[in-house]
Order: C-alpha cells, then structure tokens, then sequence
C-alpha cells in the first residue's frame, strides 16, 4: 500500500510552485540590456568596444555566397523596419532605441549572432565584433 505521509503531501502540494519559481528564475537568468551584454563581449574581447569600428563591421559586404553584409537585410541605419533577402520576412528594427525588445535575451542575442554571422560574415563573430556592432548601435536614435 501506497501512503502518503503528511511531509509528502505538502512536498507534492509545492512542487508546481517551486518548478514556476525556477522556470522564472532561469528566464531572469537569460535577461539582460543591451549595456549589460555590451559590457560582457568587451570584458571577453579584453578591450573596449568601438562604435565606429561597429559601423564598419555592419556595413562591410563579406562577400561569401551572396555578397551580404549586415545592412543588406537590416538596412543602412537600422532604425527601422528592415527585409530577408532571403524569405522576405519582415525584420523588426535592431537599434534598441527603436525596439526595446532587441539585445534583452542573452540566448537569443547569442543564437542571432550565431546564425547570421555564419551566414553574413561566413564564421562565428568575435566577442569584440559583437561589442563593436552593440556599441554602434546603441548610438542610433530614433
């Protein structure tokens, strides 16, 4: 026979709430600002980030399959709504003075980088790029 002591039952009885507590507990984990993750790739780059040289890398056509660079899709100033070459799809603008959701998930921002650097640039992006390409884009304003 299976019994449940009276320490179990309130251990059942807490434990969706303590499951929601840690699921919220590890989305504040991912959650973050746009200075925080700025602060973050310069500390792993060892020096400070450049705007202009964020600027540069934006607008820079890597050349690989396609010839894309990060303004083919999100436009010259991305303060506004920008296209995929590709799908077509509507891209929200990246400049977080524009769209306060942009650079605020840790792994969002870190798959983004991932996924459109390999495509764009044709690697990963150095931890100094991403500061730089952040660090330029925090100076854009509506």
């Amino acid at each position: 026979m299976n019994t449940i002591t009276p320490s179990r039952r309130v251990l059942a009885a807490l434990l969706p709430a303590c499951t929601a507590v840690l699921m919220v507990a590890a989305g504040m984990a991912q959650a973050a600002t746009p200075a925080e993750l700025l602060a973050g790739y310069s500390k792993q780059a060892g020096a400070p980030a450049s705007a202009e040289r964020g600027q540069r890398f934006f607008t820079t056509n890597f050349g690989k399959e396609l010839g894309f660079s990060c303004s083919s899709c999100h436009g010259a100033v991305p303060t506004g709504d920008g296209k995929d070459l590709v799908t077509e799809k509507r891209i929200a603008p990246l400049a977080p003075a524009v769209n306060a959701g942009r650079f605020t998930d840790r792994s969002k921002v870190e798959n983004n980088f991932r996924l459109n650097c390999k495509d764009v640039v044709g690697r990963e992006c150095s931890a100094a790029e991403k500061a730089d390409l952040i660090a330029w884009l925090l100076t854009l304003k509506p």
